[in-house]
């Protein structure tokens, strides 16, 4: 307990003073009106984690009961970002794995240091209510280089941090980012700052066909060249690569084709994003359970790129459209994740945790398995 809680009428009665003082107030009211039932059939399931894992493995749930089936002798971090589930929180602690929060506002609020203060603090009242170990800040929104939002982004992801790990012993705060630093989808973020100022960056390697600039063609979610070439930036930033989790794709794109090329070159619409004449909005996301129930009745059955190191296959509609599916899969990813141990990141996780199939089938079964399998460092795999 911190001496915030123990001692509230000492704020009362000789307040703090400044930003800082402000936040302590806020968390105080706040905490003073948090329930304190444990949901658990242990109270000591409602204590926060305190071990630091060697390597990482960082995953996102949105919501329903799949977490029952997923690898836990491997999960160390879960990322809420469904509903708040006391179960999944209590069965997380019971094998060792956080349980973060979601954090996301929009930066035009939070540029007076006092709305921060006020945003931090509900955000650790909510943590210690649910009895959450931290919060994975999700903030994907346009930044201008010169623009005040620029600076007050780094400074909430420092604020956030030092608050969390003051008021909650053995917390984590953690940042997501785009696969590249280089200003993708016009996001400018003081990339090294945010580095410094909080425990890790779950790096986003999904989503890159997001501002095509080239031709407008269906291609992979998480090219191999172009995913590492993001990590080798980031590091060249000075970035520690203990400070980087590998995030992967466990879902994929399906595109419309305007026109199917005997080669598999599939025209998609011209869909801007951000600039950029053409984007992976011109498809839609398919969960890796839906593709695995589509590819064998797919025209192409499962093909696989050399350029990008990934798999796709054709399929057509009931309509007569032609279309390309791209995705990920255990080959694809693990081709990726020995980047991780050659150049000693701090982990890896997936959006998300979902997509698999749960259902218990004798194949797909076997295949979810394998997709939990390949997030293994390569010695501990079987």
């Amino acid at each position: 307990m911190s001496r915030l809680q123990l001692r509230p009428w000492r704020l009362l009665s000789n307040p703090p003073r400044g930003i800082r003082g402000l936040a302590l107030l806020a968390l105080m009211a706040l905490s003073l009106a948090a329930g304190t039932d444990c949901p658990c059939p242990e109270p000591e399931l409602c204590r926060p984690i305190h071990h630091h894992p060697d390597f990482e493995v960082f995953v996102f749930d949105v919501g329903q009961k799949t977490w029952k089936s997923y690898d836990w002798s491997q999960i160390t971090t879960v990322a809420t970002f469904g509903k708040y589930d006391s179960e999944l929180m209590c069965y997380a602690h019971s094998k060792g794995a956080r349980v973060v929060l979601k954090g996301d506002v929009s930066l035009k609020d939070i540029i007076d240091p006092a709305s921060r203060a006020s945003w931090i603090a509900q955000k650790v009242n909510l943590a210690k209510t649910q009895y959450m170990d931290g919060i994975n800040i999700d903030i994907e929104q346009e930044v201008n280089c010169l623009s005040p939002e620029y600076d007050a982004l780094t400074a909430l992801v420092k604020e956030t941090t030092d608050t969390f790990h003051r008021e909650i012993e053995g917390s984590q705060v953690t940042f997501d980012v785009a696969w590249s630093p280089k200003n993708i989808d016009r996001r400018c973020y003081n990339y090294t700052g945010i580095a410094d100022a909080c425990d890790f960056l779950f790096v986003m390697s999904y989503d890159e066909q997001s501002q095509i600039w080239s031709e407008c063609i269906a291609a992979a979610n998480a090219p191999y060249n172009q995913t590492l070439t993001g990590y080798n930036d980031y590091i060249k930033m000075s970035i520690n690569p203990k400070k980087l989790v590998m995030g992967v794709p466990w879902y994929g794109y399906d595109y419309t084709c305007l026109n199917l090329s005997e080669d598999h070159v599939c025209t998609i619409a011209k869909v801007p994003f951000r600039g950029a004449p053409c984007s992976d909005a011109a498809g839609r996301q398919v969960p890796y359970k839906m593709i695995m129930k589509q590819i064998n009745s797919s025209i192409s059955g499962n093909q696989w790129d050399k350029d990008q190191q990934a798999p796709y296959y054709n399929y057509k509609d009931p309509a007569g459209h032609f279309h390309q599916v791209w995705y990920d899969n255990p080959q694809s990813i693990s081709l990726k994740a020995t980047y991780i141990q050659n150049y000693g990141l701090r982990g890896i996780g997936m959006w998300n945790a979902n997509c698999l199939d749960y259902s218990g089938d004798t194949v797909a079964k076997q295949q979810t398995e394998e997709m939990w399998e390949v997030l293994k460092p390569k010695l501990l795999q079987r």
